[in-house]
C-alpha cells in the first residue's frame, strides 16, 4: 500500500540540545511549528499556511475552523510549508526552543496516530493531519493543566516532537502508570487517559508534587520526559532577582554575571 504521507530522510544532530535535520528530495514538503526552522539550503522555498496540507480539498471554511481550534489553545493558526523546488536534494533544519530530546517516530508503526501535549509538535511529512484533541473527563477538563488539551498526529510518514530533558519510553500491558501531568510527552491511541487526586490533602498541599496526576493505563506506548518547560521556568523564575532587590545579591542570577564581569 502506497504512503500518502510523504517519505522524509532526516538524521537527529546532538545530545542534550538536540535539532533534526530532515532531507527532501524534489517536491518533497515538510511541515513546522512557526518559528521551528534552525537553517535551510538554497533550494528550499518556505511559506506560512493556514492548516497542515492533509486535507487540500477541505476549503476555505474548513480550514478556518480548523485554525480556529488552534488559537483556542494558545497555537498559531498558521504552520509553516517547506518545500524543496529544486532537482536535487536538500536539507532543512529544525530545533526545539528549549534544552531536550528529539523523538523521531513513524506514525505507521503505531496505528497511524500519536496523541501527544500540544507544545511538543515540532514538525512533520506533508500529509500528517495534526489537529486538537479535548479529553471530554470533566475532571481531566478543570484540573489537567497541561496535560489537558492535547495533540492528536494522524498519518502513516515520519512526525518529531520534542521532549524536555531526557525521553523516557514506557510499554504498557494493562497496568496504570501515574505521572506529573507536565511529565507527559505522548502516548499511543491504546492507552487511557485520565487525573486522579494526588493522595491525602496534606499530600496535594504540602507534598510538592502538584494537586493532580495523569494515570495512563491501558496497552500502549507512553513517552515521558524529565524536565518539562514548566518547571524549569519555575525554577528560574524562583532565583531571578525580584524586581525591587538589588541585580548584584550574591544568590541572584545577575549577581553572578556581575561576579564574572569583576573577575571574583
Amino acid at each position: 500500500m502506497s504512503r500518502r504521507c510523504h517519505e522524509v530522510d532526516y538524521e537527529i544532530i546532538g545530545h542534550s540540545m538536540q535539532l533534526v535535520e530532515v532531507e527532501l528530495d524534489p517536491n518533497e514538503t515538510v511541515i513546522a511549528e512557526a518559528g521551528a526552522m534552525n537553517y535551510l539550503e538554497q533550494d528550499i522555498s518556505f511559506e506560512a499556511k493556514m492548516g497542515d496540507g492533509s486535507e487540500p480539498d477541505s476549503g476555505f471554511f474548513g480550514k478556518l475552523m480548523g485554525a480556529g481550534k488552534r488559537a483556542l489553545t494558545g497555537e498559531s493558526i498558521f504552520m509553516t510549508h517547506f518545500t524543496n523546488l529544486g532537482h536535487q536534494k536538500c536539507k532543512v533544519a529544525f530545533a526545539a526552543p528549549y534544552p531536550g530530546t528529539i523523538l523521531a517516530i513513524d506514525l505507521a508503526q503505531y496505528g497511524g496516530e500519536l496523541i501527544c501535549q500540544k507544545d511538543s509538535f515540532l514538525a512533520a511529512a506533508l500529509g500528517t493531519r495534526v489537529s486538537m484533541k479535548f479529553n471530554r473527563r470533566l475532571g481531566t477538563g478543570f484540573f489537567g493543566g497541561e496535560g489537558f488539551i492535547l495533540q492528536s498526529l494522524q498519518g502513516d510518514g515520519m512526525a518529531f516532537i520534542h521532549a524536555g530533558g531526557t525521553l523516557i519510553k514506557k510499554e504498557l500491558k494493562g497496568e496504570t502508570l501515574r505521572v506529573d501531568t507536565g511529565c507527559l510527552v505522548g502516548f499511543t491511541p491504546g492507552v487511557d487517559y485520565d487525573i486522579e487526586r494526588a493522595g491525602s490533602l496534606k499530600s496535594m498541599f504540602f507534598g510538592g508534587e502538584g494537586l493532580f496526576l495523569a494515570t495512563l493505563k491501558g496497552h500502549g506506548t507512553v513517552w515521558l520526559q524529565s524536565l518539562p518547560f514548566s518547571r524549569m521556568a519555575d525554577r528560574i523564575i524562583a532565583h531571578a532577582p525580584s524586581a525591587g532587590g538589588s541585580d548584584r545579591g550574591e544568590g541572584s542570577v545577575l549577581g553572578g554575571l556581575g561576579r564574572m564581569i569583576d573577575g571574583r
